[in-house]
């Protein structure tokens, strides 16, 4: 709390309460210059102080309610835009309301008024809960469950952790996420995703099995979407990230990459991508297996929109401040504080990392998408995948066919790679 903000009405209250007893104990002479005192602390009227201080300090109810300040027509706009953000927090949410509804405008969605634009501009996060309670609708939770195994020690590779006040674009935690189901036999379908910590920009990619050629082929579609270098990749101590093959892929393929890892069972060490593990690819694949190329082929397709969706249209809270708060002896805790929300992309703007060129042409990208249509392209790709068929028991399915340039997965990112940066191919570390 700032030092030049006023005082609230409960820290008044409690500041009268510790102040009647002495007032009631003191001579006329003694009410008066506390009287002084508490009119220069609390900047109350003098005789309100007195009515107060005779009384029990007890707040009353109001005998008559406030009216709405917001109506209908700000419940309604905010259901759209709810549903448009994929019905995100509202610290989140709040300081990105006009210019979405503006975007939605543009498409259609929404007709917003001056007035509207006026009241979604200067509304409390406060009054936003307590708008989404009213509208929010009740969602399917899936199980929070996901399999474990052991991972290999590499002590060439430094153990650390990434800043969580790291600035540059580059940083990149990565994890895998296994679709095996019940049961981790034979080939299954993984989910390589990598997290900035400077700007919350994801990346995902489907890969049938862990081998190093898939392996190779998820990180080179990366490379060649990103709109920026890689600085460095944060793994946690897996094999498929830790062999000879990809330490040469990083070290000599894609040159100019460090690499660290985490600490053995420390998941917190990788606490940005582990909890997009949650939130972007288990909160829609949920625990299922999924082990044919067909799904890893539809599965890319849906990761193509989440990749717009996310990057463009998401804003995310970064991290800003930590402070260590000690109160009645008590043990002490951290507080954090937070940024105002924002996109991704917004965040890369501001950085001199993205090139000019690559910027305009993701804004015109954002532009002439509808985020609410995208949302719902995003959830029917999700139920295509869902009903596609699985690989049939006692075969084995051929992984290079993911690989294929001609698959339809394949072709929709080098589209998109071409739509936004008009080129080919890019070699890390080049425009």
């Amino acid at each position: 709390m700032s030092i030049e903000e006023k005082m609230t009405i409960d820290e008044r209250r409690k500041y009268l309460h510790k102040m009647q007893k002495r007032y009631k104990q003191a001579s006329r002479k003694e009410k008066g210059q506390l009287l002084d005192e508490m009119e220069q602390v609390t900047e109350l009227h003098r005789k309100y102080l007195i009515r107060l201080l005779k009384g029990d300090l007890k707040r009353q109810q109001r005998r008559r309610q406030r009216g709405r300040t917001y109506g209908p027509k700000v419940d309604d706009a905010l259901r759209v835009i709810y549903e448009s953000f994929d019905y995100i927090c509202a610290e989140r949410l709040t300081p990105n309301l006009v210019w979405m509804t503006k975007q939605l405008a543009r498409h259609g969605e929404l007709e917003p008024s001056q007035e509207l634009l006026a009241k979604l501009g200067q509304i409390s996060i406060s009054t936003v809960k307590r708008i989404l309670r009213r509208i929010r609708q009740d969602e399917a939770r899936l199980p929070r469950r996901g399999p474990r195994r052991a991972n290999a020690r590499w002590r060439d590779i430094p153990m650390k952790r990434i800043a969580w006040d790291t600035v540059t674009p580059g940083h990149f935690e990565v994890d895998l996420v296994h679709h095996c189901g019940p049961t981790t036999a034979g080939e299954y379908m993984c989910t390589l995703q990598m997290i900035d910590i400077a700007t919350g920009w994801s990346e995902r990619v489907a890969v049938l099995g862990r081998s190093y050629r898939v392996m190779r082929h998820a990180f080179e579609r990366v490379v060649q979407r990103l709109p920026f270098p890689i600085l460095e990749i944060h793994p946690d101590n897996g094999s498929e990230f830790l062999n000879h093959h990809m330490l040469r892929f990083w070290g000599q393929i894609v040159q100019g990459v460090q690499i660290s890892r985490s600490r053995p069972f420390f998941k917190n060490d990788n606490r940005n991508v582990e909890q997009k593990n949650r939130t972007l690819v288990r909160a829609y694949l949920g625990y299922d297996r999924f082990d044919s190329v067909i799904q890893t082929h539809a599965t890319n397709q849906l990761y193509e929109k989440m990749w717009v969706y996310y990057n463009l249209f998401q804003p995310v809270l970064h991290l800003k401040e930590k402070q260590i708060v000690r109160q009645n002896g008590q043990r002490p805790r951290v507080r954090r504080h937070y940024d105002h929300a924002r996109t991704p992309f917004d965040r890369l703007c501001a950085t001199d990392v993205i090139l000019p060129q690559h910027q305009a042409r993701l804004t015109a990208l954002r532009d002439q998408i509808n985020p609410r249509v995208l949302r719902q392209q995003i959830y029917a790709a999700l139920d295509q995948l869902f009903a596609l068929p699985g690989a049939t028991p006692g075969t084995v399915e051929d992984v290079y066919q993911t690989l294929l340039c001609g698959s339809d997965s394949h072709v929709a990112g080098v589209q998109l790679r071409d739509l936004i940066f008009n080129r080919t191919p890019i070699v890390q570390g080049t425009p």
